[in-house]
């Protein structure tokens, strides 16, 4: 299907790894100019360049107090952005009891405050753009909170509800926001973790990562193309008549009707 991006300017925020660089890449399979930003602006070169067709980037630390500037800055030339992707957010695990307010702020900033910033610096360019889209990525567990991850699962719910406001407040200027909300996926996040589990149960990674598929109703983890592969079709013209939503990607773990 010929998604229509051909031409399209389109911004990932956490492009450098992940769901994010899958997304770059496709983007870019699909026509699209692509820029990308993260912290590291070493691991940004090396992945503009997989990225290939000119892919550009720059550094920006969303979590920042800076970063408003810093991205209003780079678009600060009255350039039009059609598409802007954000990625960036991450889960920690435990129990309730175990987070002090440090906990809790650090992660608001990372999945609410760093999309929020995100948008407001860059909205100015995003109405300047052709049939733009916002996609934010959210999480499974902001349908179905999963056990020990009470922190995110409260704050990616939050992610859906300034989802759900903000296509209400932009829809009568064209713009259009959703949020992918992928399960259990092979990124960074994951490895990293299983390989801590495994290390305080005394198992292996693999074994880690064998027990929360099997959790999954398809059986396995995500790929992140998997999960990109949604988040382009979303900030297509294909998907021109949806907003407001939050679109599950994986696997079937989220049990619940909505």
């Amino acid at each position: 299907m010929d998604l229509q991006l051909a031409g399209r300017e389109a911004l990932v925020v956490g492009g450098s790894a992940g769901i994010g660089l899958a997304t770059a890449r496709l983007l870019a399979a699909e026509g699209a100019s692509v820029t990308i930003a993260s912290r590291d602006a070493a691991r940004l070169q090396e992945a503009a360049a997989s990225i290939g067709a000119g892919a550009a980037w720059f550094p920006v630390d969303v979590t920042a107090d800076d970063a408003e500037a810093r991205l209003t800055a780079h678009y600060g030339d009255g350039k039009g952005l059609d598409i802007l992707v954000v990625t960036v957010g991450g889960s920690i695990r435990g129990r309730f009891d175990s987070f002090g307010d440090d906990a809790w702020h650090d992660n608001y900033n990372m999945n609410v405050i760093g999309p929020v910033r995100t948008v407001r610096a860059l909205l100015g360019s995003i109405e300047r753009g052709r049939s733009p889209a916002i996609v934010l990525l959210g999480a499974a567990g902001a349908k179905m909170p999963y056990v020990n991850q009470v922190v995110s699962n409260v704050h990616k719910a939050g992610l859906l509800a300034l989802v759900k406001t903000l296509s209400h407040e932009l829809a009568p200027k064209g713009i259009r926001v959703n949020a992918i909300s992928p399960g259990r996926t092979l990124t960074r996040l994951w490895l990293d973790r299983a390989e801590r589990m495994a290390a305080e149960q005394g198992t292996t990674p693999d074994e880690v990562i064998e027990e929360f598929a099997a959790e999954v109703p398809l059986g396995r983890f995500a790929e992140p193309d998997e999960i990109a592969q949604a988040v382009v079709f979303v900030a297509s013209d294909r998907a021109s008549y949806i907003t407001g939503q939050s679109i599950s990607v994986d696997g079937g773990i989220g049990r619940g009707l909505l």
